[in-house]
């Protein structure tokens, strides 16, 4: 079947499901009415989410949560100078959300922490604004699409590429034939550390930061410098790396081209040949993703990026007419198969801080809490895309190719891969049901 009655079938079903109504109670009264709205994780991320949330001035920000009072107290002070009211403090997120039982919350924690919170608060009513990736393994992501899902809340992800105005239009220009027929795709990543990096002694934890609560369901280790704030990406049992990190935004970008399609094979491979900062993700990682009539390949390194400066980041469509470039702050550009046609490009239209689209993807959110619609980044779509980050970290950890049921979600024929879909919980948390 061709590539474009395949996808043709697969939009029709979606528009389908996207115009028809969730069936559910909607919070929203109106295109005024304004939202009990909380935040859970208030650091870097969470707080750029959580300053659009109020810009668009359609929330009344009533809690903050979390377990690190050293980041909490500055970001509960900086919404009280936006709003002029300071909402209450939380160190648990189950207090916050069966306490002051909002109406949206942000759910902006590290991966290892997207789960529970978010099957919380759907759970109790409320509709969620996800960071991605989804989930830190597959199981997880399965509970959380199906809690949304049971609960028929709206949870939008924060995969803000999808409304960005070039990604938007470049995708037109792929969609309507712009570069041919495309076959293979590459997405990469090239920037990060030129050295070893520097390894830091474990140490007691901070005041004010609850670190037991913080690894929470994941493995205890002691506390670190180098993984919190901010550096818990590079550390396998919080997060999956370069990979699970951004590759989760263009590997977005391909299924949002492939419009529902699945890969049936994947494989990886790379490791740690520069870093020793004790970390375990790898610094080097290629994966490979077989479709049915294409092929995707994954690629990053955090050293030797300086050949590919112009375009450090993002995806080439490899087609008939030529090749297209889906980048970030580099817009997007087409370069023709034929010399006397001319290249074109899009610049992008970012906000600031770090260059974002967030407003645009918290408008839609509100949305479509107004009309009982599902978001533009719907969690079961990014549910698709995290799948694939995670499969490709999978095949690296055991080291051989993996069959991969879409339709199942499930990886055929490996038990031993089969059983890294999930992971067991350090207690007294307890894995999702799915």
């Amino acid at each position: 079947m061709s590539q474009g009655m395949k996808r043709r079938d697969f939009v029709k079903g979606t528009l389908a499901a996207a115009g028809t109504a969730l069936g559910v109670p909607i919070f929203g009264r109106g295109e005024d009415y304004v939202f009990k709205t909380a935040l859970i994780g208030s650091g870097w991320w969470g707080m750029n989410i959580l300053r659009c949330a109020v810009a668009a001035g359609r929330s009344r920000v009533v809690a903050l949560c979390d377990v690190d009072d050293n980041q909490l107290q500055p970001a509960l002070d900086e919404i009280e100078q936006l709003t002029g009211s300071r909402p209450k403090g939380y160190p648990d997120y189950r207090e916050l959300i069966h306490g002051e039982r909002p109406e949206i919350v942000i759910v902006a924690t590290p991966d290892h922490w997207h789960a529970l919170p978010m099957i919380e608060a759907v759970e109790a009513g409320a509709h969620v604004y996800q960071e991605k990736p989804i989930s830190h393994t597959i199981d997880e992501g399965k509970a959380m699409v199906r809690a949304a899902r049971r609960n028929e809340r709206v949870v939008q992800v924060g995969t803000h590429r999808r409304i960005s105005p070039h990604n938007v239009s470049g995708m037109e220009f792929l969609r309507s034939g712009g570069a041919g027929k495309i076959t293979y795709i590459r997405a990469f990543v090239y920037y990060g550390m030129d050295g070893p990096g520097r390894r830091y002694p474990d140490e007691d934890p901070p005041p004010g930061l609850d670190w037991d609560f913080w690894c929470g369901p994941a493995p205890y280790r002691p506390f670190n410098r180098s993984v919190h704030p901010r550096g818990f990406r590079r550390y396998l049992d919080f997060a999956n790396g370069q990979l699970g990190d951004w590759g989760i935004h263009w590997l977005d970008q391909i299924l949002w081209w492939a419009e529902g399609e699945y890969p049936r094979k994947v494989y990886s491979t790379g490791g740690r040949y520069i870093l020793d900062d004790g970390s375990d993700a790898p610094d080097t990682q290629v994966a490979t993703y077989e479709f049915e009539d294409f092929t995707v390949t994954w690629e990053h390194r955090l050293y030797g990026g300086y050949p590919e400066q112009k375009h450090p980041f993002g995806c080439f469509f490899y087609g008939t007419k030529g090749v297209f470039h889906m980048g970030w702050l580099d817009g997007w550009t087409f370069y023709p198969k034929d010399s006397g046609q001319p290249v074109l490009h899009e610049e992008p239209r970012l906000h600031q801080p770090d260059d974002q689209n967030i407003p645009e993807l918290w408008a839609d959110f509100l949305e479509a809490v107004d009309r009982g619609r599902r978001p533009r980044c719907d969690i079961e779509i990014v549910q698709r895309s995290t799948n694939l980050s995670l499969l490709g970290m999978l095949s690296l950890k055991v080291g051989r190719s993996l069959e991969w049921d879409g339709g199942k979600e499930t990886i055929v024929g490996d038990p031993e891969a089969a059983a890294l879909m999930r992971r067991k919980y350090r207690e007294p948390w307890k894995y999702p049901a799915v």
